[in-house]
């Protein structure tokens, strides 16, 4: 009996198909260990795809402080020599003068003294939009008032001080007593006793009121101070805010 799984004799006219050697992958398979993964920064990257940029350094920011110090270096140094240059010419100009000035300082005035004496009664003064003249100063009162109801009595001594309040502005001034400051011989300064100035009755302004442009009023001052206090001065002013002209009482 034929054994139909033997080999017969070969045909020579038969096509002939290569053969696997053997140990060889099967026909069709990739003869080949496949390659292996990527590793380093493409590892984590879909295929096709590229990693991104690394982001730039940034830039490095310049530094100003040298141009400053060297700015102030330079002020310093042309400072210093217009400086020297002038102490020079000063002095050269002293010393070729000296003799002249010497002679002019000789026969020049005297300089009139910063604190000039202040005005007295009767004498015209300004401060601001106001020009006071004091009339007159009556001291040693214990009490002012005509009206028995509204008599004030001191506490030491009243004392009046008369004048008049021109405007010489060009719109009303406000005028308070309370801005007027008495002092005494000790130097102590005194306001304004508000209730002796109603009762008082014979001022134009007894508290506070505006004054029109070129008016003039008649005011009293009623000042309450110690009986053995002596009023040397007044210093008036157009508000209590400005700097006042001094008068003296004596």
């Amino acid at each position: 009996m034929t054994n139909t799984h033997e080999t017969g004799p070969v045909d020579p006219a038969a096509p002939q198909y290569p053969t696997a050697p053997q140990g060889a992958a099967p026909y069709g398979q990739q003869p080949y260990p496949p390659a292996p993964y990527p590793t380093g920064p493409y590892a984590q990257q879909p295929y096709g795809q590229m990693p991104p940029a690394p982001p730039a350094p940034p830039a490095k920011k310049k530094r100003k402080w040298p141009w400053i110090v060297g700015g102030i270096v330079v002020l310093l140094i042309i400072i210093s020599a217009l400086s020297g240059g002038g102490s020079d010419d000063k002095s050269d100009n002293a010393s070729s003068s000296s003799g002249g000035d010497t002679a002019t300082a000789a026969n020049a005035p005297a300089a009139p003294a910063d604190d000039a004496a202040p005005a007295g009664l009767n004498t015209p003064v300004r401060d601001g939009k106001f020009e006071f003249v004091v009339t007159g100063v009556q001291p040693g009162l214990d009490t002012v008032g005509d009206n028995p109801y509204l008599t004030e009595k001191a506490q030491g001594q009243f004392v009046i001080v008369s004048m008049t309040v021109k405007n010489i502005g060009d719109k009303p001034q406000g005028f308070s007593p309370t801005s007027q400051k008495l002092f005494d011989d000790q130097g102590r300064s005194f306001e304004t006793d508000t209730s002796a100035q109603i009762a008082l009755d014979e001022t134009d302004i007894a508290v506070w009121d505006n004054i029109n442009p070129g008016n003039t009023v008649q005011v009293k001052l009623v000042y309450d101070m110690p009986a053995d206090a002596q009023p040397t001065k007044i210093e008036l002013h157009d508000s209590m805010f400005s700097g006042g002209a001094d008068v003296a009482l004596k």
